[in-house]
């Protein structure tokens, strides 16, 4: 079932000369397939398929098991975030992992690590910030990071995670950086561990793009 569009942050871009643009994936109307063209895919194997009688784009895990990558919308020019639902499970002890980030491939992602049984804000190779997080099988999750600019070459990041109704009580991660270019898209990461589809669906993204 569709969900109404989620409430975003609706303060000004904090970069100068930049308008803050929201943007709704949610595979409607998609035909199970290869994704259009909304959809690149960097790594790994992606195709839109039907999860609950709905069309989503799922990480397909019949492919040689990989980090799958997907960018998705337009690329940012400053403030950026990213909010997705994803599904995912378990089979026997094998467990997925999964998240979303913002700014191209080198940029901050959030991630589930379910066997670690943690949520992680990670850049690169290098953990910036993580906390507890109990992920179940089979159950949809919703994921926000958001990476703005707070004064002069100082960003905030922020990543929260929740399950369905309980955003009050979502799993946080935060952390700082200075110098960030804060351009390029916003990504799709999975990796089946478990051999079983990772779905995601109701992406919201809300960008800073370049004032025409």
């Amino acid at each position: 079932m569709k969900l109404p569009l989620p409430l975003l942050i609706a303060l000004p871009a904090l970069l100068q000369g930049a308008e803050l643009k929201s943007t709704r994936i949610d595979a409607t109307g998609w035909a199970p397939g290869d994704p259009p063209e909304e959809v690149f895919v960097v790594e790994g194997k992606v195709q839109v398929s039907l999860k609950d009688g709905n069309p989503a784009i799922a990480v397909d895990p019949t492919a040689e098991l990989a980090e799958t990558c997907a960018q998705i919308g337009p690329s940012a020019g400053g403030r950026a975030s990213i909010q997705a639902r994803v599904f995912a499970s378990k089979r026997a002890r094998s467990v997925p992992r999964f998240g979303i980030s913002v700014h191209g491939m080198s940029g901050h992602r959030l991630m589930v690590n379910a066997a670690k049984k943690q949520l992680e804000l990670v850049k690169g190779d290098q953990l910036l910030a993580s906390a507890p997080l109990t992920w179940v099988s089979e159950q949809w999750i919703t994921l926000r990071i958001e990476v703005a600019q707070a004064s002069g070459d100082q960003w905030q990041i922020e990543g929260k995670a929740w399950t369905e109704g309980q955003e009050d009580k979502a799993v946080k991660v935060s952390a700082t950086a200075k110098g960030l270019k804060g351009q390029g898209k916003c990504s799709l990461w999975a990796t089946p561990y478990s051999q079983t589809p990772v779905y995601f669906d109701d992406i919201v993204l809300s960008l800073a793009t370049a004032a025409p």
